[in-house]
């Protein structure tokens, strides 16, 4: 009886601990979760503008192919970056990407035509990815 009770009390406290230990861990597992999430946004949006950057480079150095690839890689990682944003609700940021987008589109159109204005429009997409990463900084 008494070795029934102390297997039965070991039990116990072994499944409380387990419980306990299950309820910490939790605890601060969805506060991770958002901070891997921004973390990933940040990352998509930074590499994002770097390829734009690198299409302006392209673009000064007259070799429209290579910055036409380079927007297209622009426009994959914003693609990424928009669905996240949007999981986050922030409609904003996700405009500002959409507008992004958008002057990338020109930009490439512009590049595919041999057009040095497609230059400008470049700037004007890294220059608002620029203030949306401003944007998610300051949250």
């Amino acid at each position: 009886m008494k070795k029934t009770k102390l297997v039965l009390g070991i039990a116990a406290g072994l499944l409380v601990a387990l419980l306990a230990g299950w309820i910490w861990g939790a605890s601060g597992r969805s506060a991770m979760a958002s901070a891997l999430q921004a973390c990933e946004l940040r990352g998509d949006l930074l590499g994002a503008r770097a390829a734009v950057l690198d299409a302006r480079v392209a673009i000064y150095s007259v070799n429209f192919g290579e910055a036409s690839s380079h927007l297209e890689g622009a426009r994959g990682l914003l693609g990424r970056a928009d669905e996240r944003v949007k999981s986050l609700g922030r409609t904003s940021d996700a405009m500002q990407i959409e507008a992004a987008l958008s002057r990338i589109d020109d930009a490439q159109r512009m590049a595919g035509k041999l057009d040095q204005g497609a230059n400008a429009r470049a700037g004007d997409a890294a220059k608002t990815l620029a203030d949306v990463l401003d944007d998610a900084a300051t949250r």
